[in-house]
C-alpha cells in the first residue's frame, strides 16, 4: 500500500460525528444531543424561577412604579365610587417632584383620619399577601384632591359658593358633588373660613364629595373647635404613595384620571412671590 493508499484510507474513516457506536447509532450525535438538552432545567425548577422572576418583578414595579388601591368610602364622589379599583403611579413625584394642586392622591392615614374598618385592609392571609407585592388593594389609605400647596392660602367661599386659592376662585362643577351644601367647603359647617399658608412639605386636600368628606376641613381648628391640634390638616408630602392615574375597575367606569384645568389660574403662593 503506498502513502497515497494510506491517505486515502484514513480520509474514508467517520469523523466523531458519524462513526458508528457498538450498539450501531451515531454516538457523536447523541453525545451532541445529550450535552444541549442538559443545558435544560426541570419543569419543575423552571416553574419556580419564572414564578422568582415574576414576584421580584411585582415587588419591583409596587416599589417605584405602580400599586392598586380600592375607593374605601363615598367621599371621592361623583368620580370614584366605593370599591372601585384604581392604579396610582409614583413616577411623577421621583427626583423631589411633589403633588400638585388637582392631583387626585393616595396618602398614610396621617393618625385619625380614618375608623378602624377602614384602617384594617385586606382580611385573608392570601389577600394580604398580595396587598404586599401591589396585586391587591391595601388599607390604611385615603383618596383626596389636593386644593393646596406648600405657601398657598385657601378660603371658602365667595359670593358664587366657591372656593379660592391665593385669591383665584375654582371653578369645581365638572368634578365635585354637593348634595345641596351652601358652598364648596362646607364640612367645617360654615362657609367662612381660610385655612394656611400651607406649611412646608405638606399638602391640603379635600374629597370631590364635599358634604362628606373627612379630608383637611375636618381637622382645622376654627374659633369654636375644642381639643384639635393647629397643623392636624396639612398632610406631610413624605405620606403621599402616588398619583391616580387610572380608574380601572368595574369596567364601565374604566377612565384615565388627570389634572383638571380649574387650577391652571391659580397664582403663586405669596411665599414664593
Amino acid at each position: 500500500m503506498t502513502s497515497l493508499d494510506r491517505g486515502s484510507a484514513s480520509s474514508d474513516l467517520p469523523d466523531d460525528e458519524d462513526r458508528a457506536d457498538p450498539g450501531g447509532g451515531r454516538w457523536g450525535r447523541r453525545k451532541s444531543r445529550d450535552e444541549h438538552e442538559d443545558k435544560h432545567l426541570p419543569l419543575w425548577q423552571e416553574t419556580i424561577l419564572l414564578l422568582a422572576i415574576a414576584l421580584g418583578l411585582a415587588i419591583l414595579i409596587k416599589a417605584v412604579l405602580v400599586q392598586a388601591f380600592f375607593i374605601p368610602s363615598q367621599s371621592m364622589e361623583p368620580g370614584l365610587k366605593v370599591n372601585d379599583r384604581i392604579l396610582v403611579q409614583k413616577v411623577s413625584y421621583w427626583g423631589g417632584g411633589e403633588p400638585q394642586r388637582g392631583d387626585v392622591v393616595v396618602f398614610k392615614d396621617p393618625g385619625g383620619w380614618l375608623g378602624s374598618a377602614e384602617s384594617s385592609g385586606p382580611s385573608s392571609l392570601v389577600t394580604r399577601a398580595m396587598s404586599k407585592i401591589g396585586l391587591y388593594p391595601s388599607g390604611g389609605h385615603l383618596v383626596k384632591r389636593v386644593i393646596g400647596v406648600e405657601g398657598d392660602v385657601i378660603t371658602c367661599c365667595d359670593k358664587k359658593g366657591r372656593i379660592s386659592v391665593n385669591g383665584q376662585p375654582l371653578n369645581e362643577k365638572a368634578y365635585i358633588q354637593l348634595d345641596g351644601a351652601d358652598c364648596n367647603g362646607p364640612m367645617t359647617r360654615t362657609c367662612d373660613w381660610t385655612a394656611g399658608p400651607v406649611p412646608p412639605d405638606r399638602i391640603f386636600v379635600m374629597g370631590d364629595n364635599r358634604n362628606n368628606s373627612a379630608d383637611s376641613t375636618r381637622h382645622m381648628c376654627l374659633d369654636e373647635s375644642t381639643g384639635c391640634v393647629p397643623g392636624e390638616e396639612f398632610v406631610p408630602v413624605d405620606l403621599v404613595v402616588g398619583k391616580v392615574f387610572v380608574l380601572l375597575w368595574p369596567r364601565d367606569h374604566f377612565r384615565w384620571v388627570t389634572r383638571p384645568d380649574s387650577f391652571d389660574d391659580v397664582p403663586a403662593s405669596p411665599g414664593d412671590e
